[in-house]
């Protein structure tokens, strides 16, 4: 049920079901004392940890190896104006273990740019929250 601003909340297996419907999200993290935001393709795991592929150089692993992040997508559609928003919330860990690293090449996400020394990054779904917009009403 709808309440009465529109919105419905979503528990965690139906917002990690619809997160895992779409290739893109933003990982949301501190840089320079500053909020950050950074779009990014990304895979689920099968415990419904987030999974970023990325370079090991790369400013977002040294930003978020160890501290709690928030990564958030959604899905919106302007015509019908309904939609969903999921953000999952928990600590990013740099992939360390050889097995680990090996099984993510086969199931994780492929990074979109050309990458060298890659590295997957984990978020785990420490905290899941997720609402869906029903669609406005036709008042006309």
């Amino acid at each position: 049920m709808f309440q009465n601003d529109g919105f419905r909340t979503l528990d965690r297996q139906e917002s990690l079901r619809l997160l895992a419907k779409v290739p893109v999200g933003r990982v949301v993290y501190t840089r320079q004392a500053l909020p950050a935001v950074l779009p990014i393709n990304f895979s689920l795991d099968a415990d419904g940890a987030v999974v970023l592929r990325t370079s090991a150089a790369s400013d977002l692993v040294r930003a978020i190896d160890g501290v709690v992040v928030a990564f958030e997508a959604d899905e919106f559609n302007a015509a019908t104006e309904s939609g969903w928003s999921v953000v999952v919330t928990g600590r990013a860990t740099a992939v360390s273990d050889p097995a680990e690293q090996e099984r993510l090449e086969q199931t994780g996400p492929s990074s979109w740019m050309p990458l060298q020394d890659t590295v997957f990054v984990r978020i785990e779904s420490e905290v899941v929250t997720g609402r869906e917009l029903g669609g406005a009403p036709d008042t006309r």
